[in-house]
Formats: C-alpha cells, sequence, structure tokens
C-alpha cells in the first residue's frame, strides 16, 4: 500500500499524520509545538516540522505529502531567501488600522468585488500595509511575499536562505494553491490570478509571489527523496478537504471561535465584510463567516454554573427548547459577526422561573449556536443552500450542542470522530496528486454520528429580539 503525508503547520503546533493513500487510515503521527505569540520566525516552523517528522517515523517509505497551514501569515523574504523580520500572523491584530485604511481608500465594493473579501487586521495585505508604514526599511527590502503553507513547502523541496539550504534562493520555485493565495487580499479566485495593482497599493512595491499550482499538481520533491510535494492549502481549506466536503455541505468548528463555512460553486462577494469569498482546495469556492465565541461559552458556563462539562450538557438538556424565553447574546468576548469588538454579552428574560441552573444552562447552548446561525445566515444570504452540517471543534463534544444544534440551525447535523482534520485534508491531496486521478479519492469517515430534530423557529426569533434590541443600545 502506498503512504502518504499530510501536514498541519498551525498556529500552536505542527501535526503531521501518516496514512494509507487508498483508505486514509492513519497509519502513525507525530507533533511538535510553536512558540506562542502573534509574530513568529518561521524557522520555529521548519525545526517543529523535522521534530515531527522523525516522531511519525520519517518519510523513507511516503510517496507524497503536502501541507495545510494557518492561512494569512505574512512570509517576506529578501532577494536571498532570508526573513525579512519575523513573520506576523493571522491572529496579530497590529493592522487593524491598516485594515480600515485599505477599505476606505478604495471602497469595501471594489475589494469584495476583485478578492471576494473586504480587507480584516487577518489578511496578509494589511500585514503589508503596516509593514510599509510602521517598517519602511525592512518593506524596501521585501522582494518575495509567501504564506506559512508555502514557505515550508519551499523549505522541504530544498530551497531557502543562501548558505541554509541545499538548493538556496531559488524565489521562483514557491507555489500556493488557489485556497491560500485566496486569503491574501491581492489575489482574485474567481479569475486565478493575483491583482498586482492592490498588492503595490499595499506594499509600495511589487514582489515575487509563489506560483499558484493546480489542485492536484506536483510542485517538487522533498529535497534527496522521491517523494513528491502536492501544493498544500490554507487550513480551511485542508480541513474542508478532510472532512470530504462537498457543494452544499457545511463545516462548523468551535474551537475557541466559530467557523462556518461550505464549499459552493461560485464565489461570494460580500461588501458588509461578513463573509469571507475564499477558494477550496478542489477548484471550488469556501466562503466562510467567523464568530469570536465558540467553545469558551461554554467554559463560562460551566465556571459560572460551578459544574463539569458533562454536567453542563445535562442541565441544558433538562430544560425545555427556548428556556422559557431566557436569551444570551454570548459577545463575551466582543464580536467578528457582527463586527462589534467591544461588545459584551447580555442575558434577556430573566423571570423567577427561568432563573435556574438548567434554563440558565439551556440559555447559554442555544445562544452560542444561535451566534454560529448567524454565521450559517450570513452564507445563505450569499446563495448557499445548506443539506446539512459537519459538526466539528472542542465544543462539538458536548452532548447538548450535539442534540440542540439541529433544533437551533434547522439542518441535519453530523459529527465525525475527532481527528486532525487539515493535516487529513493535506494527506488526502497527497493521495490525489499521486493517483492522477480527476478526483480527490473517496475516503470514508468513520464513527460519524447524525442529529436530526424539530427546527424551533421561536429559539431563533427571540435571540434576534434580543441582539437588534442590543444592536439598538447607544
Amino acid at each position: 500500500m502506498p503512504l502518504v503525508a499530510g501536514v498541519d503547520t498551525s498556529t500552536q503546533s505542527c501535526k503531521v499524520v501518516v496514512c494509507d493513500a487508498d483508505t486514509g487510515a492513519v497509519v502513525r503521527q507525530g507533533r511538535a509545538t510553536h512558540p506562542d505569540g502573534t509574530e513568529v520566525a518561521p524557522a520555529h516552523w521548519w525545526t517543529a516540522l523535522q521534530t515531527a517528522i522523525t516522531e511519525a517515523g520519517g518519510l523513507d517509505d511516503v510517496s507524497a505529502i503536502a501541507v495545510g497551514g494557518q492561512q494569512h501569515g505574512m512570509v517576506a523574504l529578501d532577494a536571498e531567501g532570508r526573513v525579512v523580520r519575523d513573520a506576523l500572523l493571522w491572529n496579530d491584530t497590529r493592522s487593524a488600522q491598516a485594515a480600515v485604511d485599505l477599505t476606505a481608500e478604495l471602497g469595501a465594493d471594489r475589494w469584495a468585488e476583485v478578492t471576494g473579501s473586504v480587507p480584516v487586521a487577518s489578511y496578509t495585505i494589511t500585514k503589508l500595509r503596516w509593514l510599509r508604514d510602521a517598517e519602511p526599511d525592512n518593506a524596501s527590502r521585501v522582494a518575495a511575499v509567501a504564506l506559512p503553507h508555502d514557505w515550508v513547502s519551499w523549505r522541504l523541496a530544498g530551497y531557502g536562505p543562501s548558505g541554509e539550504s541545499p538548493l538556496g534562493p531559488k524565489l521562483d520555485a514557491l507555489a500556493t494553491d488557489r485556497s491560500d493565495a485566496s486569503g491574501t487580499g491581492y489575489f482574485n479566485a474567481t479569475t486565478n490570478a493575483y491583482d498586482r495593482e492592490l498588492l503595490i497599493h499595499a506594499l509600495g512595491h511589487d514582489v515575487m509571489l509563489p506560483r499558484v499550482a493546480g489542485p492536484a499538481e506536483v510542485i517538487g520533491t522533498v529535497y534527496g527523496t522521491a517523494c513528491v510535494i502536492g501544493p498544500g492549502a490554507g487550513d480551511n481549506a485542508a480541513a474542508a478537504l478532510g472532512l470530504g466536503l462537498e457543494v452544499g455541505d457545511v463545516s462548523l468548528s468551535l474551537g475557541t471561535s466559530g467557523v462556518v463555512a461550505a464549499v459552493t460553486a461560485t464565489q461570494s462577494h460580500d461588501a458588509s465584510g461578513l463573509v469571507s469569498g475564499f477558494a477550496d482546495a478542489t477548484g471550488h469556492f469556501l466562503p466562510l463567516a467567523c464568530t469570536l465565541n465558540a467553545a469558551r461559552v461554554l467554559d463560562a458556563a460551566a465556571e459560572l454554573l460551578a459544574v463539569d462539562h458533562d454536567e453542563l450538557a445535562d442541565l441544558a438538556l433538562s430544560a425545555p427548547s427556548g428556556a422559557g424565553g431566557l436569551v444570551l447574546v454570548p459577545y463575551l468576548e466582543g464580536e467578528r459577526t457582527p463586527n462589534l469588538p467591544n461588545a459584551t454579552g447580555v442575558l434577556h428574560g430573566i423571570r423567577l422561573e427561568t432563573a435556574t441552573r438548567p434554563y440558565l444552562a439551556r440559555a447559554f447552548v442555544e445562544g452560542l449556536l444561535c451566534g454560529q446561525a448567524d454565521g450559517l445566515e450570513a452564507l445563505v444570504s450569499e446563495g448557499l443552500v445548506a443539506k446539512r452540517v459537519l459538526l466539528i471543534g472542542g465544543a462539538s463534544q458536548s452532548r447538548a450542542v450535539r442534540e440542540i444544534a439541529p433544533i437551533v440551525l434547522g439542518v441535519p447535523v453530523v459529527v465525525p470522530s475527532p481527528g486532525e482534520y487539515v493535516a487529513l485534508g493535506a494527506a488526502r491531496q497527497a493521495a490525489w496528486v499521486l493517483s492522477g486521478a480527476a478526483e480527490p479519492p473517496a475516503w470514508v469517515r468513520a464513527d460519524e454520528e447524525h442529529y436530526e430534530g424539530t427546527p424551533d423557529e421561536s429559539v431563533r426569533a427571540r435571540y434576534a429580539e434580543a441582539r437588534t434590541s442590543f444592536l439598538a443600545r447607544p
């Protein structure tokens, strides 16, 4: 059986899975941590990758590999392939004003029309504008701009800084895929071309950008081996590939933040900024909406009620749908969908009969899910017809979340078994590259759970009323 490897070079760690190319079964895996912080020297990613590969048993018997990675991070290289400054990660917010400035200068409509998204602090283009304004000497040295997964793939192929890599700084060997390119803010995923006017507008001059490879194209080989390298993908697109999302499927990831994403046949162009019009890793599109409040809402409820998460689920499921009119607007850490970074949470409709632990638990779970339903509704407004939701992330392990989700979201919910879906998606892409087929291999997920329930529209209606009251506050 041929083996393939998938890499998830994420914000917090590097994960490597080695899989059977035919079935997707994980044969072995490894992991290494990344440094904390919102700016990181990319050399740490390279060191962590070597450690994770070694822990996963090496690549000697692996035929193909692909890298999934955190989106948006700015890896600025000079003409010798050296990193100009530590990479700014997606969660570095110092470029928030740059996002405001870029949007004001060209207009939200133009950004949405060309790139599918309106600039926010996460995107690469806003970090390039920040670099131009805050560190002009560094900006002037930039000869190429890559993303984390591009840079890691480049290093795997043997390229890198002069004197530190066997093949040296061949900048035109940089390659990416359209999913990760679509999160830069200077790529048109409909025409599959960079918009260099936008890039120059932000940075002040043109630079080398990674070649955008096809979804199953070989971009090189791991230096010193016959193991071919696939184009890789951004983390959300890799996770969608790992989950096997098809057109009409929606993924809902409930980690620290909530991410609602869907595979669609056409790109979204949302000038409001609620929906980011990204591409997927197969040739389709992956519009997504992100909320700041997800799993930590459950943490807050467990702390408030002095219970563990299993007990919290039991309490929530013992109360009726709608929690007797008790509604939590869960903006506990501000919010992005809608864009209210300084907001706080609000509890509405409390009465003597609902001032109980079960009703409070139910309100917290329903508030969490209503917040995600807002993200889903934003995608629907862009033309999505949702057939089902695949629920992943830490909060998906809550029995209450799983059982209440179809009631609030209004569509059937599937909960796959826990897994490293970004790395698995990268491995599935590697198997696709190896096969030369027109479509990725049909890996079958095992042990998934299915949940259905009669939608209760009154829950969303009461939430919408509470949210409107909240938004109307001075």
